[in-house]
């Protein structure tokens, strides 16, 4: 088969574009989702109890789906499509299909009848006379299905993706912000229990997401023909690398986990503060860094499997130099600007000053780790083309380790002192866990001499740090008291809010031109 030319670091930027594109619209309406979950059922017992439903599919839905599925599926797939054809891949793809499903399936019932013991171990904090436990265990019922309808559509993703089409599943997770905020609106007002509406929904979306895959499929003759082939030689791969993935890649929701189970002990609301707070760092990080990592994957898997090493770690270099220039002000800009965010996007209806003041320290502290919650995204994928899972998931019980010992320990302590927001403290071990959890994934790249880095690394981090000094400055000067957040319309409160992400913005790359940064200079060359 004649060898495929290399991507130019232009193309790859395209790509990139085009999936944050889609990307932006989804997470555009996530946001009007949370604002409209916020407005109509605040930060309380009914809130809380929606998101423990919800967080245990979505955390399984990281491991076999967008995690351990990726570093599993992706890097194998590539091989059969670059080494051994369409009709061999087409093969790889039934067999894996009828496996993959019938595993999900099995998962999924396990999960339907067992859905009080789930709620149990992830929320113990849950069991009491409050009323949330048998709420969070009746919605989880409903939203446990959706792993198995979002576990096949990223099946179908990665397909499209080993084909080059980035564009059906980045779209995709629109339904489910769409089905949720028309259940919100127009259904839950209906019900005995409103609440009840977003666990319907959920199950909904995850099948109309499935569907909607299937004509893409079918149009590049990828359509699979599940068959049940555990023993079929690509299957075993893949499963071999998923396995230690399932821990490696989602060790970031494994610490949510954890945080979770800490924050159902603490008072009535934690749960909704570190949701919307999470939401809110996800905004930039999804937008960017997982656009980075879903395109950049089946390339480094495919660069690795034809052999390019050079091609691989310029790759690598050219998303972290990205990466920094894009993740720095992000975080700084949800650290000065997490006030008027909060109060613009949820103040309102239920969700009090209380609710935005608790949900400011959480985005604070969130907002510290997302460097690395961004570097992780585009790192671990390095390990993955390479067909390593092993290391991730050493780094990953480390991280885990640490995260769960500062939170804890954190949490207890602020409680005992009678800080009102002890649920910050499992935010910032988080970011912490995050932080430590890319460092180490770097030293791994750096020894295994997969990474190398080119010159210029000093001056691009000067710029950035001074870029960063003056969108500091500059969003500073413009500031508002929390007050004045409060106090004005919806309409003042975004136009300058708008303003404020604009001007912070705008004076960052000004400045960056300035210090003497080209886009020329960012351009990936290959040897």
């Amino acid at each position: 088969m004649k060898p495929k030319k290399p991507i130019s670091g232009l193309k790859l930027a395209l790509k990139t574009s085009i999936v944050s594109g889609m990307t932006l619209l989804s997470r555009i309406l996530g946001l009007v989702r949370d604002i409209v979950f916020a407005r109509f059922f605040g930060a309380g017992l009914l809130m809380d109890a929606f998101i423990v439903a919800q967080r245990i599919p979505n955390m399984l839905r990281r491991f076999f789906a967008e995690g351990a599925f990726s570093a599993g599926f992706v890097p194998v797939m590539a091989r059969y499509k670059e080494q051994h054809g369409h009709d061999e891949a087409g093969e790889f793809v039934d067999a894996m299909a009828g496996t993959f499903g019938a595993v999900l399936f099995v998962v999924t019932l396990i999960g339907v009848i067992g859905a009080p013991l789930l709620v149990l171990a992830v929320a113990p904090g849950f069991v009491g006379e409050g009323g949330d436990f048998d709420l969070a265990a009746l919605m989880l019922r409903f939203t446990f299905p959706y792993l198995f309808f979002v576990s096949l559509t990223a099946f179908a993703g990665g397909v499209l993706n080993t084909y080059g089409r980035f564009g059906v599943p980045a779209f995709t997770p629109v339904i489910l912000n769409v089905v949720l905020i028309a259940a919100a609106i127009w259904v839950a007002p209906l019900l005995e229990q409103p609440i009840l509406a977003l666990a319907y929904a959920t199950f909904i979306a995850g099948l109309i997401q499935l569907l909607f895959q299937i004509p893409f499929l079918a149009r590049i003759h990828a359509f699979p023909r599940p068959r049940w082939r555990p023993r079929h030689e690509g299957v075993r791969r893949a499963f071999k690398l998923m396995v230690p993935a399932i821990f490696g890649s989602s060790v970031a929701q494994i610490n949510v986990l954890l945080s979770g189970i800490i924050a159902s002990l603490l008072p009535v609301g934690s749960f909704s503060y570190l949701y919307y707070s999470d939401r809110l760092m996800e905004f930039p990080l999804g937008l960017f860094g997982i656009a980075l990592a879903t395109v950049t994957m089946p390339y480094l898997s495919r660069l690795w499997a034809n052999d390019k090493r050079g091609e691989f770690a310029q790759t690598l270099e050219w998303s972290m130099r990205v990466t920094v220039l894009i993740s720095v002000p992000a975080a700084v800009g949800l650290v000065v600007l997490a006030a008027p965010l909060v109060i613009t996007l949820f103040h309102g209806g239920e969700f009090d000053r209380n609710a935005a003041d608790m949900t400011v320290l959480a985005l604070q502290a969130y907002a510290l780790g997302l460097v690395g919650f961004s570097f992780v995204k585009i790192l671990v994928p390095a390990f993955f083309a390479r067909e390593d899972t092993r290391t991730p998931v050493r780094i990953g019980i480390i991280t885990l380790a640490v995260n769960l010992l500062l939170g804890a320990s954190a949490a207890w302590y602020l409680t005992r002192v009678g800080f009102a927001g002890p649920h910050m403290a499992l935010a910032a071990a988080t970011s912490f866990a995050a932080l430590l959890n890319a460092i180490l994934l770097y030293r791994g790249l750096r020894r295994a001499d997969v990474l190398r880095h080119s010159p210029g690394w000093g001056i691009l981090l000067l710029r950035v740090v001074l870029a960063n000094a003056a969108m500091i400055a500059v969003l500073v000067a413009m500031h508002r008291s929390v007050g004045w957040w409060t106090d004005a319309g919806s309409l003042d409160r975004v136009v300058w809010l708008g303003v404020s992400v604009v001007a912070g913005a705008g004076i960052y790359f000004i400045a960056l031109v300035v210090l003497g940064l080209r886009p020329a200079q960012l351009r990936m060359r290959h040897s």
